[in-house]
Protein backbone atom coordinates (compact mmCIF):
# COMPACT_ATOMS: atom_id res chain seq x y z
CA UNK A 1 0.00 0.00 0.00
CA UNK A 2 2.62 2.41 1.19
CA UNK A 3 4.53 2.07 -2.56
CA UNK A 4 1.14 2.22 -4.33
CA UNK A 5 0.91 5.57 -2.28
CA UNK A 6 4.14 6.66 -3.06
CA UNK A 7 3.39 5.89 -7.04
CA UNK A 8 0.42 7.93 -6.48
CA UNK A 9 1.78 10.95 -5.01
CA UNK A 10 4.69 11.26 -7.74
CA UNK A 11 2.07 10.85 -10.37
CA UNK A 12 0.05 14.39 -8.58
CA UNK A 13 3.19 15.78 -7.49
CA UNK A 14 5.14 15.87 -11.10
CA UNK A 15 2.03 17.15 -12.92
CA UNK A 16 1.09 14.35 -14.38
CA UNK A 17 -2.53 14.15 -13.40
CA UNK A 18 -3.36 17.82 -14.37
CA UNK A 19 -1.62 16.93 -17.63
CA UNK A 20 -3.97 14.20 -18.52
CA UNK A 21 -6.58 17.00 -17.84
CA UNK A 22 -5.54 19.16 -20.11
CA UNK A 23 -5.12 16.12 -22.67
CA UNK A 24 -9.02 15.27 -22.20
CA UNK A 25 -10.22 19.05 -22.58
CA UNK A 26 -8.15 19.29 -26.00
CA UNK A 27 -9.53 15.65 -26.82
CA UNK A 28 -13.44 17.24 -26.32
CA UNK A 29 -12.59 19.82 -28.27
CA UNK A 30 -11.94 18.42 -31.01
CA UNK A 31 -14.36 15.40 -30.75
CA UNK A 32 -17.01 17.59 -30.47
CA UNK A 33 -16.52 19.41 -33.74
CA UNK A 34 -15.43 15.72 -35.44
CA UNK A 35 -12.08 15.59 -35.14
CA UNK A 36 -10.01 12.66 -34.08
CA UNK A 37 -6.42 12.90 -33.77
CA UNK A 38 -3.78 12.86 -30.63
CA UNK A 39 -1.45 15.26 -32.14
CA UNK A 40 -2.53 18.42 -30.46
CA UNK A 41 -3.64 16.88 -27.02
CA UNK A 42 -0.37 15.40 -26.88
CA UNK A 43 0.86 18.58 -27.52
CA UNK A 44 -0.82 19.79 -24.17
CA UNK A 45 -0.10 17.48 -22.53
CA UNK A 46 3.69 17.62 -22.88
CA UNK A 47 3.46 21.48 -22.56
CA UNK A 48 1.18 21.46 -19.35
CA UNK A 49 3.83 19.04 -18.19
CA UNK A 50 6.97 20.78 -18.65
CA UNK A 51 5.51 24.53 -17.71
CA UNK A 52 3.84 23.28 -14.75
CA UNK A 53 6.83 21.23 -13.44
CA UNK A 54 9.46 24.42 -14.20
CA UNK A 55 6.87 27.17 -12.81
CA UNK A 56 6.85 24.75 -9.21
CA UNK A 57 10.86 24.72 -9.39
CA UNK A 58 11.13 28.54 -9.58
CA UNK A 59 8.12 28.55 -6.55
CA UNK A 60 10.36 26.21 -4.75
CA UNK A 61 13.34 28.39 -5.27
CA UNK A 62 11.51 31.28 -4.01
CA UNK A 63 10.31 29.40 -0.75
CA UNK A 64 6.61 29.38 -1.83
CA UNK A 65 5.50 25.52 -1.46
CA UNK A 66 6.98 24.27 1.79
CA UNK A 67 4.50 21.15 1.17
CA UNK A 68 6.38 19.95 -2.20
CA UNK A 69 10.22 20.15 -1.03
CA UNK A 70 10.07 17.21 0.90
CA UNK A 71 9.30 15.04 -1.57
CA UNK A 72 11.26 17.56 -4.76
CA UNK A 73 14.51 16.91 -2.74
CA UNK A 74 13.91 13.00 -2.65
CA UNK A 75 13.11 12.57 -6.17
CA UNK A 76 15.08 15.47 -8.00
CA UNK A 77 16.46 13.31 -10.69
CA UNK A 78 12.64 11.70 -11.93
CA UNK A 79 11.33 15.44 -11.99
CA UNK A 80 14.32 16.42 -13.80
CA UNK A 81 13.77 13.33 -16.59
CA UNK A 82 10.12 14.04 -16.46
CA UNK A 83 10.55 17.58 -17.61
CA UNK A 84 12.77 16.79 -20.51
CA UNK A 85 11.23 14.29 -21.40
CA UNK A 86 8.31 16.40 -22.16
CA UNK A 87 10.44 19.27 -24.08
CA UNK A 88 11.87 16.76 -26.29
CA UNK A 89 8.06 14.88 -26.57
CA UNK A 90 7.16 18.76 -27.41
CA UNK A 91 9.92 19.13 -30.20
CA UNK A 92 9.41 15.64 -31.79
CA UNK A 93 5.81 16.75 -32.52
CA UNK A 94 6.28 19.72 -33.93
CA UNK A 95 8.82 18.56 -36.63
CA UNK A 96 6.79 15.77 -37.39
CA UNK A 97 3.68 16.76 -37.12
CA UNK A 98 1.37 18.87 -39.44
CA UNK A 99 1.13 21.58 -36.44
CA UNK A 100 1.23 24.54 -37.93
CA UNK A 101 3.39 27.79 -36.98
CA UNK A 102 -0.09 30.09 -36.77
CA UNK A 103 -1.60 27.14 -34.36
CA UNK A 104 1.31 27.65 -31.95
CA UNK A 105 1.40 31.67 -32.09
CA UNK A 106 -2.07 31.50 -30.50
CA UNK A 107 -0.63 29.82 -27.60
CA UNK A 108 1.44 32.66 -26.97
CA UNK A 109 -1.07 35.30 -25.22
CA UNK A 110 -2.68 32.43 -23.20
CA UNK A 111 1.30 31.11 -22.10
CA UNK A 112 2.88 34.47 -21.46
CA UNK A 113 0.58 34.56 -18.42
CA UNK A 114 0.94 31.32 -17.09
CA UNK A 115 4.69 32.01 -17.08
CA UNK A 116 4.75 35.28 -15.34
CA UNK A 117 2.27 34.24 -12.33
CA UNK A 118 5.49 33.45 -11.06
CA UNK A 119 8.36 35.16 -13.16
CA UNK A 120 9.09 38.53 -11.65
CA UNK A 121 7.59 40.85 -14.43
CA UNK A 122 9.65 43.80 -12.60
CA UNK A 123 11.38 44.79 -9.61
CA UNK A 124 10.93 47.85 -8.07
CA UNK A 125 12.77 49.04 -4.42
CA UNK A 126 13.83 45.31 -4.25
CA UNK A 127 10.42 44.05 -4.28
CA UNK A 128 9.13 41.55 -7.31
CA UNK A 129 6.28 41.77 -8.79
CA UNK A 130 4.57 39.12 -10.28
CA UNK A 131 0.46 38.51 -12.15
CA UNK A 132 0.38 36.64 -8.53
CA UNK A 133 0.55 39.84 -6.75
CA UNK A 134 -2.34 41.29 -8.76
CA UNK A 135 -5.56 40.60 -6.15
CA UNK A 136 -7.72 38.31 -8.00
CA UNK A 137 -6.48 37.57 -10.78
CA UNK A 138 -5.62 33.92 -10.41
CA UNK A 139 -8.47 32.39 -11.04
CA UNK A 140 -9.56 33.93 -14.12
CA UNK A 141 -5.73 33.46 -15.21
CA UNK A 142 -6.30 29.99 -15.22
CA UNK A 143 -9.76 29.65 -16.90
CA UNK A 144 -8.45 32.11 -19.76
CA UNK A 145 -5.30 30.37 -20.34
CA UNK A 146 -6.46 26.61 -20.30
CA UNK A 147 -9.85 27.65 -22.31
CA UNK A 148 -7.65 29.36 -24.67
CA UNK A 149 -5.40 26.17 -25.27
CA UNK A 150 -7.75 23.79 -25.56
CA UNK A 151 -10.39 25.32 -27.60
CA UNK A 152 -8.56 27.57 -30.09
CA UNK A 153 -5.46 25.75 -30.44
CA UNK A 154 -6.68 22.59 -31.21
CA UNK A 155 -8.84 23.66 -33.90
CA UNK A 156 -6.42 26.03 -35.69
CA UNK A 157 -3.95 22.44 -35.77
CA UNK A 158 -6.35 21.06 -37.71
CA UNK A 159 -7.32 23.77 -39.91
CA UNK A 160 -10.42 24.56 -38.27
CA UNK A 161 -10.99 28.38 -39.03
CA UNK A 162 -12.71 30.11 -35.87
CA UNK A 163 -16.33 31.02 -35.85
CA UNK A 164 -18.82 32.85 -33.70
CA UNK A 165 -19.64 28.92 -32.49
CA UNK A 166 -16.21 28.70 -31.70
CA UNK A 167 -16.11 31.65 -29.39
CA UNK A 168 -19.18 30.60 -27.48
CA UNK A 169 -17.67 27.49 -26.62
CA UNK A 170 -15.03 29.32 -25.69
CA UNK A 171 -16.78 31.03 -23.24
CA UNK A 172 -18.75 28.13 -22.24
CA UNK A 173 -15.13 26.78 -21.24
CA UNK A 174 -13.83 30.12 -19.20
CA UNK A 175 -17.25 29.15 -17.40
CA UNK A 176 -16.40 25.65 -15.76
CA UNK A 177 -12.75 25.95 -15.69
CA UNK A 178 -13.67 29.03 -12.99
CA UNK A 179 -16.12 26.77 -11.45
CA UNK A 180 -13.67 23.84 -11.18
CA UNK A 181 -10.81 26.50 -10.01
CA UNK A 182 -13.21 27.54 -6.56
CA UNK A 183 -12.60 24.19 -4.95
CA UNK A 184 -9.18 24.55 -4.86
CA UNK A 185 -8.98 28.28 -3.53
CA UNK A 186 -11.59 27.31 -0.95
CA UNK A 187 -9.46 24.01 0.01
CA UNK A 188 -6.41 27.39 0.48
CA UNK A 189 -8.31 29.51 1.76
CA UNK A 190 -6.56 29.87 5.25
CA UNK A 191 -3.10 29.49 3.49
CA UNK A 192 -3.21 31.88 0.47
CA UNK A 193 -2.16 35.26 1.69
CA UNK A 194 -4.35 37.63 2.19
CA UNK A 195 -2.73 39.74 -0.81
CA UNK A 196 -3.98 37.34 -3.29
CA UNK A 197 -7.84 38.20 -2.55
CA UNK A 198 -9.26 34.88 -4.29
CA UNK A 199 -12.81 34.54 -4.34
CA UNK A 200 -13.37 32.64 -1.00
CA UNK A 201 -11.63 35.29 0.75
CA UNK A 202 -13.39 37.51 -0.77
CA UNK A 203 -16.80 36.65 -0.19
CA UNK A 204 -16.44 33.38 2.02
CA UNK A 205 -16.59 29.72 1.58
CA UNK A 206 -20.50 29.88 1.00
CA UNK A 207 -21.09 32.26 -0.90
CA UNK A 208 -18.32 30.89 -3.24
CA UNK A 209 -20.08 27.63 -3.66
CA UNK A 210 -22.78 29.70 -4.81
CA UNK A 211 -21.33 31.58 -7.66
CA UNK A 212 -20.09 28.46 -8.74
CA UNK A 213 -23.55 26.71 -9.23
CA UNK A 214 -24.70 30.13 -10.83
CA UNK A 215 -22.09 29.89 -12.97
CA UNK A 216 -23.00 26.34 -13.77
CA UNK A 217 -26.22 27.30 -14.76
CA UNK A 218 -24.99 30.11 -17.30
CA UNK A 219 -22.66 27.17 -18.54
CA UNK A 220 -26.22 24.93 -19.30
CA UNK A 221 -27.90 27.47 -20.44
CA UNK A 222 -24.94 28.40 -23.34
CA UNK A 223 -25.13 24.67 -24.41
CA UNK A 224 -28.81 24.71 -24.80
CA UNK A 225 -28.24 27.67 -26.97
CA UNK A 226 -25.97 25.93 -28.74
CA UNK A 227 -28.02 22.87 -29.26
CA UNK A 228 -27.09 20.20 -31.06
CA UNK A 229 -24.18 22.09 -33.04
CA UNK A 230 -21.59 20.07 -31.53
CA UNK A 231 -21.34 16.37 -31.44
CA UNK A 232 -23.33 14.84 -28.28
CA UNK A 233 -22.52 18.00 -26.15
CA UNK A 234 -25.45 18.97 -24.61
CA UNK A 235 -26.01 15.34 -22.66
CA UNK A 236 -22.69 15.65 -21.85
CA UNK A 237 -22.43 18.76 -20.44
CA UNK A 238 -25.56 18.44 -18.23
CA UNK A 239 -23.98 15.22 -16.60
CA UNK A 240 -20.17 17.08 -16.14
CA UNK A 241 -22.62 19.54 -14.61
CA UNK A 242 -24.27 17.41 -11.85
CA UNK A 243 -20.78 16.31 -11.28
CA UNK A 244 -18.71 19.61 -11.30
CA UNK A 245 -21.89 20.53 -8.72
CA UNK A 246 -21.34 17.92 -6.46
CA UNK A 247 -17.52 18.44 -5.95
CA UNK A 248 -18.11 21.89 -5.41
CA UNK A 249 -20.89 22.07 -2.71
CA UNK A 250 -18.71 18.97 -0.42
CA UNK A 251 -15.54 20.73 -1.20
CA UNK A 252 -13.91 22.35 2.11
CA UNK A 253 -11.12 23.76 3.44
CA UNK A 254 -10.55 20.26 5.84
CA UNK A 255 -10.37 18.60 2.52
CA UNK A 256 -6.81 16.70 1.68
CA UNK A 257 -4.48 18.08 -1.34
CA UNK A 258 -5.90 14.96 -2.89
CA UNK A 259 -9.52 16.13 -3.26
CA UNK A 260 -8.75 18.72 -5.61
CA UNK A 261 -5.80 17.67 -7.09
CA UNK A 262 -6.94 14.39 -8.08
CA UNK A 263 -11.00 13.70 -7.57
CA UNK A 264 -11.67 17.41 -8.95
CA UNK A 265 -8.76 17.92 -11.52
CA UNK A 266 -10.37 14.63 -13.15
CA UNK A 267 -13.53 16.01 -14.15
CA UNK A 268 -12.44 16.82 -17.73
CA UNK A 269 -11.52 12.95 -17.71
CA UNK A 270 -14.94 12.00 -16.75
CA UNK A 271 -16.32 14.51 -18.99
CA UNK A 272 -13.86 12.77 -22.09
CA UNK A 273 -15.30 9.42 -21.23
CA UNK A 274 -19.12 10.69 -21.12
CA UNK A 275 -18.63 12.18 -24.36
CA UNK A 276 -17.10 8.69 -25.76
CA UNK A 277 -19.93 6.56 -24.89
CA UNK A 278 -22.70 9.22 -25.77
CA UNK A 279 -24.55 8.56 -28.80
Amino acid sequence: MSRFYAYFKAYIFSNVHVAIAGYCLTKITLLQYGFDTYISPLFVLFSIIFSYNFIRYLELETHEIDWFKEWYDQHKIGFFVLSVSALVGLVILVFSSSISIGSLLVLLPFLLPTFFYVIPLCKRRGVTFSFRDFPGVKIYSIALCWAGVTVFFPLLAVGFQLDSGVWWLFIQRVLILIVITIPFDIRDVKKDPPSLRTLPQLIGVGKSKGLALLLLCFFLLLSLYRGDSLSGSVDADFLVAGITAFFVLFSSPKKSRYYTSFWVESIPVYWLMILSVLP
